[in-house]
């Protein structure tokens, strides 16, 4: 039977979280009668607390469902910046007409309210370029709003108006007729379904699933370190992302000291596996929470801090591309280096940079 149901896409980009809460009603809607899945995912990673563990959808990712409901700020009497950049790259689609027939749904989350018709018109413009089917809401679900207040009520889709004070946004209208708008659209998807020819490539809860894998393996990332100073904990350029970690845990060092001196090989590698496990959490902050996305990693470069004499470094920093191929597979085997150094900062015994290619 879950074969039969609709996959929807419910695609966002959210700034403060007003468009995510109205995408949760929409998702509601959506699988309300058992006959549509929703997949809540983001055009960008955001570090919001209610947003960051959140996946990132692709552009090749669209194709893939039966259906897909857009959300986004209102900027300007247009779509946000974040959404206008991930339609940007959907050219290609474009192209090979890959989203034609596809349905769609709008919904967004506005400041006064000037301007929402504007967007939400210009929402379709981008859409239909596309030759995607458009559903509209309609009138539905007005007996259910506070007239007494301004509501984000819309034919073209609902919206949400944050900038009035003492009032909860969405409001409980709103938030209805976000939940009825997916409970239509559901049967609109489900209707169209499987009449257009559409790619094989399965749909996959990758972030649902990556965690499940890590859980299996008892592997646990610790939080992302804060940084010591004027840097970021990682930088992204094009598809690559970079990263630099020391054995910080909990706030502290482990195993502080030169190998042979202070501290002996099995503390080392200790230190070593400690802090692989910083370079995946900071990697996973990188794809927004969805560890499914990195295609591999590329390069792994452990420093050591060792005496001149040292030479088994290659032993200690196989704990870290151990660790690496146990989280990512194939995907984790990479290109290295490996040396030893006078000190490292903070008295680390390890230090490990690395770059990976992502989604």
């Amino acid at each position: 039977m879950a074969q039969n149901k609709a996959k929807i896409l419910v695609l966002i980009h959210s700034d403060n979280g007003g468009t995510y809460e109205l995408a949760k009603e929409i998702a509601k809607g959506i699988e309300s009668e058992n006959n549509a899945v929703p997949y809540i995912k983001l055009v960008k990673a955001s570090q919001h607390p209610n947003l960051k563990n959140l996946p990132v959808a692709t552009v090749d990712e669209l194709t893939n469902y039966d259906g897909i409901a857009f959300g986004s700020p209102v900027y300007f009497g247009n779509i946000s910046t974040g959404m206008s950049e991930f339609l940007s790259k959907t050219v290609q689609l474009w192209t090979n007409h890959a989203l034609e027939g596809v349905p769609a749904t709008v919904f967004m989350s506005a400041g006064s309210g000037a301007g929402k018709e504007l967007a939400l018109q210009a929402f379709w413009n981008s859409l239909t370029v596309h030759g995607m089917i458009m559903v509209p809401n309609g009138i539905r679900g007005t007996e259910e709003l506070n007239k007494a207040i301004p509501q984000g009520n819309t034919v073209l889709g609902v919206t949400s108006m944050a900038s009035l004070k003492d009032v909860e946004r969405p409001t409980k209208g709103e938030r209805n007729i976000a939940e009825l708008q997916g409970k239509n659209f559901a049967k609109i998807a489900l209707a169209l379904k499987d009449t257009r020819p559409k790619k094989s490539t399965p749909i996959a809860e990758n972030h649902q699933n990556f965690n499940e894998i890590l859980k299996q393996k008892n592997i646990t990332l610790p939080q992302v370190p804060k940084p010591a100073g004027n840097y970021q904990p990682f930088v992204r350029s094009g598809n690559l992302v970079f990263i630099n970690q020391v054995a910080l845990k909990d706030g502290k060092i482990l195993n502080p000291g030169k190998l042979g001196v202070e501290v002996n090989e099995q503390q080392v590698k200790d230190a070593t596996k400690v802090t692989m496990l910083n370079v995946i959490s900071v990697l996973n902050e990188a794809v927004g929470g969805d560890l499914s996305r990195v295609k591999q990693c590329v390069q792994l470069t452990g420093i050591f801090n060792t005496k001149d004499d040292y030479t088994k470094h290659a032993d200690l920093m196989n704990v870290a591309s151990d660790l690496a191929v146990e989280v990512f597979g194939d995907k984790g085997k990479h290109a290295r280096a490996t040396f030893g150094a006078s000190s490292i900062p903070v008295n680390s015994s390890v230090e490990i940079q690395a770059v990976f290619e992502v989604e």
